[in-house]
């Protein structure tokens, strides 16, 4: 028997296999994410078109999504925390980070991703980029041998950039 993709360290057989081929439906939102990672690793395009939240099906480009899924080599996945998405919630939050390699590089994909339980099945609503917000300076970074901008002439070292 094979290892789950999901790296559950169950059984795929015992863990998504059944998700994926149909046999019952995901019980908390996590699950689904964890199946959802072991169908794109096994490029099981139907399965997440089926599981996207059914208003947000169109947004699904299927050929797009089984190209990028048959040349990656999927290797890992680490769920970081979860939020909600019990068997008793109607919403959930799963903070993720997907690992594979694509054209020789390695890639680890962070994400933040909301799903969403109608008439008792979960689906994947929407992802976010994780990790930390890059922070943009909102204008340009004065160098040590820059005029000061202060106005007094003097190179920026000399005069307010003195420590």
């Amino acid at each position: 028997m094979a290892d789950c993709p999901c790296t559950s360290g169950r059984e795929f057989d015992e863990c998504c296999g059944p998700l994926i081929r149909g046999e019952r439906k995901a019980g908390t939102a996590e699950e689904l994410m964890r199946s959802r990672y072991a169908a794109y690793s096994l490029a099981e395009i139907d399965y997440l078109k089926e599981t996207t939240y059914p208003s947000r099906r169109r947004e699904v480009d299927a050929r797009a999504t089984k190209a990028w899924a048959e040349n990656s080599t999927w290797t890992g996945l680490e769920v970081l925390s979860t939020e909600a998405g019990g068997p008793d919630d109607d919403r959930g939050i799963v903070e993720f980070v997907a690992r594979y390699s694509r054209d020789g590089e390695d890639v680890e994909h962070h994400e933040v991703a909301e799903f969403r339980r109608k008439e008792e099945v979960w689906y994947f609503v929407d992802g976010k980029r994780g990790g930390a917000e890059t922070y943009v300076r909102p204008e340009s970074k004065v160098g040590r041998n820059d005029p000061c901008p202060c106005g007094s002439g003097k190179k920026y070292k000399k005069c307010c950039g003195r420590s």
